[in-house]
């Protein structure tokens, strides 16, 4: 019922033999331990979004059960020290609307998606609003309660630096079912500006484009943009045109943000009836284009905007200071930004859901000359099952089959999470069509599985 891929809600979509939705810690052990016994996979679900739904269902067509951990949600905030520990289960907009109502001066680097669940987003690396100040959510994780193939129920102290790293961006549902995460806030103003400017190729978008190209990355850390590309009527005669909608939060009033675009992105020209100020939380929802003046209640809905559109979000700041080995998330310094390519359609639509695909293929291969190369790198939490998939028992050439995907998501952290892998889970448990594999040939008979000594 949560499940925001209408494309994977087909009748002919495999289903699991059952679905767990524990109400403590236990029932998720009970479920390792019954599924290693009977020989059945495990799919791990926090509620949010998943683009190819591995965290409930499979192309593998084997038994299998779903954890999904919408009644592990719950969120605790400490303003004086400034953390917030939170369940899996819990979304982005859920976290935000709990911090948003205890104080208006504190915030969390995480997505502007707020019906995305906590739990996959965390594990993928995570980035939003404030990335550019103060790196990815991922980055702003200290602690984290973790059960492992063990049916241990391990901490940071007890796991280990090496496997909190890997839990940390390595993508969900390789390692573990991890039940909550210690979140360090942040620091942001009382009121925060935003503003979004459209332009179509007839008002000189193509220029305006091609200029943020060169100046977003440069921009100062409290600046937020992003362009919106996306297909419009023209005003004019009616006829379709390209629409670059040009949309910025930035961590200041407007008196402050208008003499800074005069100065760095003037051919914009931007001006004071272009900018709203707002809470840090509203500006969440105005990015994800619900109107100026919602309740803060919205962030608790878990239902998504629909689009088809091609997103650039500006990379810089912070990202270029954390090293790419400090997380799995390598897509740090020498980034200038990154594309999405999305498109939604209501269920009724699922009939053309390949004319739906075919436009977002046919799109990404036309960008191939524009983009990173060997490897073209990939967001693990935009997940895409064409970069490559597991064999489902093929042991021995795992670690080849998977390095295809591997090097694009996480690049030369890739061998560190397969280590990581083989020392926490030898024999790939916790596994899908793109989890990282355990390397079979470098495990000695009567290892130590909790000695995971860094690379």
């Amino acid at each position: 019922s949560s499940a925001q891929n209408f494309r994977l809600s087909t009748p002919s979509t495999p289903t699991p033999l059952l679905i767990i939705t524990p109400l403590h810690a236990s029932h998720i052990q009970a479920t390792v331990h019954c599924c290693k016994k009977h020989g059945l996979q495990l799919r791990i679900r926090s509620g949010g979004h998943d683009f190819e739904g591995l965290s409930y269902t499979t192309t593998y067509e084997v038994p299998f059960v779903v954890i999904d951990l919408l009644n592990l949600g719950s969120v605790r905030i400490n303003v004086e020290k400034g953390t917030a520990w939170v369940e899996s289960g819990a979304t982005v907009g859920e976290l935000y609307y709990e911090i948003a109502k205890r104080s208006r001066t504190l915030a969390f680097p995480a997505g502007i998606g707020h019906t995305v669940g906590v739990g996959g987003h965390l594990s993928g690396g995570g980035f939003g609003l404030l990335f550019r100040k103060y790196g990815l959510a991922a980055d702003n994780v200290i602690d984290a309660r973790l059960i492992d193939v063990k049916e241990r129920i391990l901490d940071r102290k007890s796991m280990g630096e090496d496997l909190f790293w890997a839990i940390r961006g390595g993508g969900g549902g390789s390692f573990g079912v991890v039940l909550a995460w210690k979140l360090k806030l942040v620091a942001v103003p009382a009121i925060v500006t935003v503003f979004t400017v459209s332009k179509t190729l007839e008002q000189n978008a193509t220029k305006l484009v091609h200029r943020w190209q060169y100046i977003a990355h440069k921009l100062p850390k409290e600046i937020h943009m992003s362009i919106g590309i996306s297909r419009v009527k023209s005003n004019e005669n009616e006829k379709m045109t390209v629409q670059a909608s040009f949309r910025a939060v930035f961590l200041g009033s407007i008196d402050e943000l208008l003499p800074l675009m005069e100065e760095k992105f003037p051919q914009l020209g931007i001006v004071k009836e272009d900018c709203f100020e707002m809470g840090w939380a509203e500006s969440n929802l105005y990015s994800t284009q619900f109107p100026i003046g919602v309740p803060l209640e919205t962030l608790l809905n878990r239902n998504q905007v629909k689009s088809a559109i091609m997103v650039f979000v500006a990379y810089g700041g912070k990202m270029d200071e954390i090293l790419e080995t400090e997380t799995p998330f390598p897509h740090r310094a020498g980034n200038l930004y990154s594309i999405s390519y999305v498109v939604d359609w209501e269920e009724e639509e699922n009939k053309n859901s390949e004319k739906f695909m075919s436009w977002v293929r046919r799109i990404q291969n036309y960008m191939t000359p524009y983009v990173s190369k060997s490897p073209r790198e990939v967001y693990v939490n935009f997940r895409d099952l064409d970069t490559g998939t597991n064999e489902i028992n093929d042991k021995e050439n795992s670690h080849e089959q998977a390095k295809i995907w591997g090097i694009k998501y996480f690049k030369n952290n890739f061998d560190r999470l397969v280590h990581v892998k083989t020392m926490i889970d030898p024999e790939n448990f916790f596994r899908h069509e793109q989890s990282v594999p355990p390397l079979p040939c470098l495990l000695k008979k009567g290892a130590n599985s909790n000695s995971l000594g860094s690379l």
